[in-house]
């Protein structure tokens, strides 16, 4: 990557951040007064969403400024056993809700776990990704990162993404 091409995507990541974290502060805001639990449901849910993307920006920033430091095999282990545990955990949360599913009337009920499968799966996708890389002793690159975001992103930035 260019240096010109590196530095218009370090100043694009930038930007990023402070757009996920002002979407943050406007939904905080916004859903203080709304009664609807749904709706602050997903309202909650989506700004929850635009502080991860504001982290996994940073993180993209740190792999683009900074020399990483090297991990050593104990750091590599609890990573690895950490991610394991959480893989089996969606595992787990996925079973449940596709089985609980099919026996729900209420269409909003309905809705929502759909949305909260959806949101598993992805996790669930992410963190054997995750694992498969941190098995391999593979250096997560930016390019990884953006690979990794764009397989695991509902719509790839179509209509309603």
């Amino acid at each position: 990557m260019s240096s010109n091409s590196e530095n218009e995507l370090i100043e694009f990541i930038k930007r990023q951040i402070v757009i996920e974290k002002e979407i943050v502060n406007s939904l905080e805001k916004g859903v203080a007064n709304i009664n609807n639990p749904p709706v602050k449901g997903v309202l909650k849910g989506i700004s929850l969403d635009s502080m991860k993307h504001a982290e996994l920006y940073s993180a993209a920033l740190t792999l683009l400024t900074k020399v990483s430091q090297a991990l050593t095999q104990e750091d590599l282990d609890a990573q690895r056993e950490l991610v394991k545990k959480h893989i089996k955990l969606e595992a787990e949360l996925i079973k449940k809700i596709e089985d609980k599913l099919p026996t729900i009337k209420d269409s909003k009920v309905k809705f929502l776990l759909e949305s909260i499968l959806t949101d598993e799966k992805r996790h669930h996708a992410m963190l054997n990704l995750v694992l498969d890389i941190i098995v391999h002793g593979e250096t997560i690159t930016e390019v990884d990162w953006w690979q990794l975001l764009w397989e695991n992103a509902p719509f790839h930035g179509a209509p309603g993404g």
